[in-house]
């Protein structure tokens, strides 16, 4: 069965661009590695009319957008015989100062699918 790695962050609305230049390089990687499947959603209709919005498990501070992602893999054994290899990839070194986004704040973690249709 297929496995999700899931994230929730916030980016300065200003490193919209700059986010989603490194997304679309990590993507890449990702991909090249094996992944099945990389999204990088911003946040377009968020105001919830039930449950818990996500601007309240985010946080986001003044100028910042919602970002929800994730990546798709084959399986659990699959993702952890590929993130290493991505983590170890040269084309995703960068200075974690110059991050677009506060790493800090983000939420992630890995999922089981239940449902595949």
């Amino acid at each position: 069965m297929a496995y999700v790695d899931g994230f929730l962050l916030s980016v300065p609305a200003r490193k919209l661009a700059a986010y989603r230049r490194m997304s679309a390089k990590a993507g890449k990687v990702w991909k090249d590695h094996g992944a099945l499947e990389y999204r990088e959603c911003v946040g377009d209709d968020l105001q919830a009319k039930w449950g818990t919005p996500f601007q309240k498990r985010v946080k986001p501070k003044k100028g910042e957008v919602i970002v929800f992602s994730w990546i798709v893999y084959k399986s659990r054994a699959h993702r952890d015989r590929i993130v290493p290899k991505i983590m170890q990839d040269k084309r995703l070194q960068m200075d974690p100062k110059a991050m677009p986004f506060d790493m800090k704040r983000m939420s992630y973690g890995g999922f089981k699918v239940i449902v595949n249709m």
